[in-house]
């Protein structure tokens, strides 16, 4: 892999490129809709397989709205989020869920780059598991859902006064592809080969 060499800024998504964490995600999908049949709840994992980089709201949603044909309140939907929260927060903060050839190579490059992470994971959950996980000090800020990843980004471009030429964006899910290209900024895949031939390259792995 070459370096990001005409790059100041990477982002980077979370899950899937810096925690090894969609068997614990799909673990925590069955748990908490685990009194609905297993076939809608298979067919809302193979939806959060295939787009990895949306947030458990717009999932759960999804079940009830596409999957079930069912009305979903918004107190309901805190209540299924937060269950499945604290099944995170107990799951994934555990060290050896770091994928840790991208952990080394942040912690080498901490100060060659302003680093930020951008994730369809809950914003206040993955501050939890970063500050678990001890990697909070390499990221300028960590940013999360329920904003969309298309809003956090422009809203990085916005806060800081970015060019988008000076950013690219890390992931492993067509989400974050269209997040970069959204913004205009390039994309590096990692993690997925269906993204292979997508975005500026692709990541086999980092040196």
């Amino acid at each position: 892999m070459r370096d990001f060499i005409d790059k100041s800024v990477l982002l980077w998504d979370f899950d899937g490129v810096i925690l090894d964490s969609m068997p614990i995600r799909e673990y925590g999908f069955k748990k908490v809709l685990e009194k609905y049949p297993n076939n809608e709840v298979e067919e809302l994992l193979d939806f959060h397989e295939e787009n990895a980089g949306l947030s458990r709201y717009v999932k759960f949603r999804y079940f009830f709205k596409e999957i079930r044909n069912e009305a979903l309140s918004e107190e309901k939907l805190s209540r299924l989020t937060d269950s499945y929260s604290e099944i995170m927060r107990e799951k994934l903060c555990l060290r050896k869920n770091l994928i840790s050839e991208t952990i080394n190579y942040i912690k080498k490059n901490r100060h060659n780059y302003t680093m930020h992470i951008v994730s369809g994971s809950d914003e206040n959950e993955l501050s939890y598991l970063c500050n678990q996980l001890s990697i909070s000090q390499y990221f300028k800020s960590i940013e999360g859902s329920p904003t969309p990843k298309i809003e956090l980004v422009r809203n990085l471009i916005e806060k800081f006064n970015y060019t988008p030429k000076e950013l690219c964006l890390i992931g492993d899910s067509k989400n974050d592809l269209e997040a970069a290209e959204s913004n205009k900024i390039d994309f590096f895949g990692y993690n997925n080969k269906s993204l292979m031939d997508k975005g500026k390259n692709y990541i086999i792995s980092f040196p």
